[in-house]
């Protein structure tokens, strides 16, 4: 072989144009399919020869078994590859006759799916939430939903793996090369001609006689008819079964059984029958004048909620006894703790709506209100005992002596003196209080307790005092904002102002103080209803200076005394409140 080195030859020139030509007659790129001829067969490897390659493309012959060509092909034949890489690291064509079959095939579904024609398959194999589907023509994995095999439950499908027969494409995705189909839709489309032709012949209002239970769910129980022209499945919705509550349709279905039923419904589009058991009956709401609101009768407990119980006053005539109704006392109390299915309770209506064909009836109107006994016993401003049960970050909850009540206890009413936080810590659980009973709240179920009106407020220290009477206070402690003081044989303490210490700038320092001393301060405010009280010694003061000016002094004199000035002072006072 002579190898070309000087490309600028005319021979080397020649044979490039050649190689160019020879190429270009085929167009070879990574990603398409091409077909190759078979040049020889081995027992490991199949040798392809494809026009433009620098050489030819090696096919396992496992990969030939795999798509089922391995019987059929010999030297001379042409198949179909998937040209992955022109040369890879070693130099050689990667192909793929397994990949070239699979876009084929994918590509046919498309076509077929745009077309919405139908497909030839087999179930090959059972897998989770359905089975896997063999596309005939190409060999293509598909799969079909469990709900998506028949128009009907099927507990066992053994009898159609391996069967060819015909599925319609529902669904496929593009990106991950899945497809969905069903065979439900071929076998309803096969039945939905012969079922239009069944529901004609009825009409709203015929009754069915001897229909079968087919099967039932959550919802309601199915039912097969039998008619000249075939079968027919209808539905018995849950709330047509019967006029008493129905919690599932097997507590009065076994399959098999043959029943009546009235049709109530028919949907010519959906193809749907709907029927009713109890309409065949008479309704026993009808019997419900023979019931008064506010009188009491016994109940069957039918079924129990998270929000009440269903009763049934007779057979057929439902009532709802709301958890609101159950107790007195109890709140969010659950109706599972309290009754049993098929309990017999005494309750009294309270509601009947005809309209809504409703009833409401209470449990708890069948005993005496315990707040209207707590109020006989223990009127407002009662003192009665009371055991801790419970407790949050601003109250306390008491059982009120022997009565099912809670007493509130606010962090408010534990003291007139103490910080409320620091007083509800004080208390546990099972610690026994007197308290007073402050409010009785009947149509709210509320009680009301104190415990700091059993001694007497301190607050009555001041009922005989006004504003600008002095009093003689202790010094507590002293701080930036002034003086925290206490009047003597008063249990509350006050807080006098850094700006209400002195007349004098200089002299209002709180510093002056360190606790312990004797002062004197008069009351600048007094208000019983928000018991609030302001103490000031600089009024008292003032007080004092305009006293001694209108006892020892006259207009005409004092003019060089230290009080001159405070005298006009006085005297513009006067003159701005009089005009």
């Amino acid at each position: 072989m002579e190898i070309y080195k000087d490309l600028s030859s005319p021979a080397t020139q020649q044979f490039e144009q050649l190689l160019k030509s020879q190429l270009s007659k085929n167009k070879i790129e990574e990603g398409r399919i091409i077909d190759g001829k078979i040049t020889k067969i081995t027992s490991k490897y199949i040798f392809l020869f494809i026009p433009g390659l620098k050489s030819e493309p090696v096919i396992d012959v496992n990969e030939i078994k795999q798509i089922g060509l391995s019987q059929d092909v010999k030297e001379g034949d042409t198949i179909s590859v998937l040209l992955e890489k022109i040369e890879d690291k070693n130099g050689d064509v990667v192909v793929s006759a397994q990949k070239a079959q699979k876009i084929k095939g994918w590509n046919k579904l498309v076509k077929c799916y745009e077309n919405n024609e139908l497909i030839n398959g087999k179930i090959i194999q059972k897998t989770k939430g359905g089975v896997i589907v063999e596309h005939i023509d190409t060999g293509s994995l598909m799969f079909c939903p469990g709900s998506q095999i028949s128009d009907k439950p099927m507990k066992n499908i053994d009898h159609l793996i391996g069967i060819e027969q015909k599925f319609a494409l529902i669904k496929l995705d593009m990106i991950r090369g899945n497809s969905v189909v069903s065979r439900r839709q071929v076998v309803s489309s096969n039945k939905k001609e012969d079922k239009v032709k069944i529901i004609e012949k009825f009409k709203v209002g015929d009754i069915i006689k001897d229909a079968v239970v087919k099967g039932y769910s959550s919802f309601g129980c199915f039912f097969e008819v039998t008619t000249p022209e075939g079968t027919l499945d209808t539905l018995c919705h849950l709330q047509e079964i019967s006029y008493s509550r129905v919690n599932h349709p097997d507590e009065f279905f076994n399959i098999g059984e043959k029943h009546d039923l009235k049709i109530i419904s028919i949907d010519m589009e959906k193809l749907q029958v709907g029927c009713s058991i109890k309409q065949l009956s008479p309704d026993p709401f009808e019997h419900i004048s023979n019931y008064k609101i506010g009188s009491k009768y016994k109940v069957k407990v039918v079924k129990i909620t998270d929000y009440g119980c269903f009763c049934e006053l007779e057979a057929g005539l439902s009532t709802l006894l709301h958890s609101s109704e159950i107790s007195w006392t109890k709140k969010s109390i659950s109706p599972k703790k309290m009754f049993n299915i098929g309990d017999q309770i005494d309750c009294v209506i309270t509601e009947i709506d005809k309209d809504k064909r409703r009833v409401a009836i209470s449990h708890r109107l069948t005993k005496e209100n315990p707040f209207n006994e707590l109020e006989k016993l223990y009127p407002v401003g009662s003192v009665i005992e009371g055991v801790i049960n419970n407790s949050n970050e601003y109250a306390i909850y008491l059982k009120l002596a022997d009565f099912e009540i809670d007493g509130f206890l606010h962090s408010n009413d534990l003291s007139y003196t103490g910080n409320p936080e620091e007083e509800l810590k004080k208390y546990k659980k099972d610690d026994k209080l007197k308290v007073k009973i402050l409010e009785i709240k009947k149509a709210e179920q509320k009680v009301r307790v104190g415990l700091k009106q059993l001694e007497t407020d301190p607050f009555d220290w001041f009922k005989d005092k006004k504003v600008n009477d002095a009093i003689t206070v202790k010094v507590i402690s002293s701080n930036n904002k002034g003086l925290m003081v206490k009047p003597e044989s008063c249990d509350i303490e006050f807080l006098i102002k850094k700006s209400q210490i002195a007349m004098s700038a200089s002299d209002a320092r709180p510093s002056r103080f360190v606790g312990g001393e004797r002062i004197d301060a008069a009351i600048a405010e007094i208000n019983f209803e928000k018991r609030r009280v302001s103490l000031s010694i600089k009024l008292l003061e003032e007080i004092m200076n305009a006293k001694a000016i209108k006892e020892h002094s006259s207009p005409l004199s004092g003019k060089n005394l230290p009080f001159s000035s405070l005298s006009e002072q006085l005297d513009d006072k006067k003159k701005k409140d009089t005009e």
